[in-house]
């Protein structure tokens, strides 16, 4: 019986314990749910209205069929692709997300520590609960790229503000996300109530009994609120949508183009005619995104939108694609239809929230080891070779 039956030993780590036996994002998001107080998670996992659009985004990256090469020799495979002018180790990004230390007290800061080992490019996001000083410090000397997201702000000078602060800590891309002119309708908030900073209530108090470990360790951090609002007090999701300005149009990409001095991205559900209009007023790039179905519910998948704007903007401009991302074989999808990388959010909050960085790290494994056995199970041994052979993969 020894020698047929291999006893694994115990880890006596909890976190690492709870890690190994997530496999794919769905296991690490089961966990997450199990660890989280409901209002948390449910920000997390929830989207705009009936949720329409969040499950179309994943389904339309599930309705390509590959058709993989054989006999092709992949027993050497490089998953490395280039991005403004470097090298990423997987051509992949990780998106800018709000209160993400509401999520586990690593929040924003630990994001960026996981993405800088795995030399990925981290957004930090204007609603954030970590300071973009802070988050800079957090990787020094790693060479981790970093991007700030900015919500363009009815108080422009704050917004300037952020932008030139973003610059002088060293961000090398400024992210200007366009679908956030009101507060998409999340109902899951609505219903739970969220607020920021949580608001002790019946409902949290039942929380706590149910979840004890979560608030001893929120409790245990530094004040959650907003970084870049700290006069801001406590205040609904849907309260903080009276930052954000519904009179926002092409001439503050403009002003915005004058302002920084590195890469611009557009980051919007933008279909062929905003996308070209785009690149002609000097966007370097673009992340077709609808807010992972946050905003406008019934929303365009951005993966379906990934063939018709690579059409109108030629090879030259970068394209990043976001909403949807569940499994290495989706970026695989995305590079076969034409994309440059992908951005992921919920997947790394799933992995933040079941442990921590280390959790975002896993993840980031994990999406890592399944594109590579995508690429080789296809037939490819490259980057360049997914995308020029793009065609002839997939398939609905």
């Amino acid at each position: 019986m020894r020698e047929l039956v291999q006893l694994r030993p115990i880890e006596p780590d909890a976190t690492r314990r709870r890690l190994a036996a997530c496999h794919d994002v769905s296991d690490l998001r089961r966990a997450a749910k199990r660890r989280i107080p409901r209002p948390v998670f449910d920000y997390v996992d929830g989207a705009a209205d009936e949720e329409l659009a969040a499950a179309a985004n994943v389904a339309a990256f599930r309705a390509w069929r590959f058709q993989p090469r054989i006999l092709a020799d992949v027993a050497a495979v490089d998953t490395s692709g280039p991005l403004f002018g470097s090298t990423l180790p997987v051509p992949l990004a990780l998106a800018p997300t709000g209160y993400t230390r509401m999520m586990h007290p690593h929040g924003e800061a630990g994001v960026a520590r996981a993405a800088a080992r795995h030399g990925l490019p981290y957004t930090l996001s204007t609603m954030s609960t970590t300071g973009i000083e802070e988050v800079a410090a957090a990787v020094a000397g790693s060479g981790t790229p970093l991007w700030f997201q900015l919500y363009i702000l009815r108080d422009r000078e704050r917004a300037f503000s952020l932008v030139d602060r973003a610059a002088a800590a060293g961000y090398s891309a400024l992210v200007v996300t366009v679908d956030t002119v009101v507060t998409g309708n999340r109902i899951r908030d609505t219903r739970n109530g969220l607020t920021i900073p949580p608001t002790l209530s019946p409902g949290t108090i039942a929380q706590v009994a149910a979840r004890p470990g979560y608030w001893l360790r929120l409790l245990a951090g530094p004040p959650l609120d907003f970084a870049n609002f700290p006069e801001e007090r406590q205040t609904t999701i849907r309260g903080t949508g009276l930052f954000f300005d519904p009179s926002i149009n092409w001439q503050d990409v403009a002003e915005l183009r004058k302002r920084w001095q590195g890469t611009l991205i557009l980051k919007g559900p933008l279909g062929p005619a905003d996308a070209r209009r785009a690149v002609d007023a000097g966007v370097d790039a673009i992340q077709l995104s609808n807010h992972g179905g946050r905003q406008l519910d019934r929303c365009a998948a951005p993966a379906d939108l990934i063939a018709p704007v690579r059409e109108v903007t030629g090879p030259g401009v970068p394209l990043l694609v976001d909403s949807g991302v569940r499994n290495g074989a989706d970026l695989a999808i995305a590079l076969a239809l034409g994309a440059d990388a992908v951005a992921i959010g919920r997947a790394y909050l799933y992995g933040l929230m079941a442990g921590g960085e280390a959790g975002v790290d896993h993840v980031l494994s994990i999406l890592t080891r399944e594109f590579r056995m995508t690429m080789q199970l296809l037939g490819v041994t490259s980057v360049a070779d997914l995308r020029k052979r793009g065609a002839e993969l997939i398939a609905r």
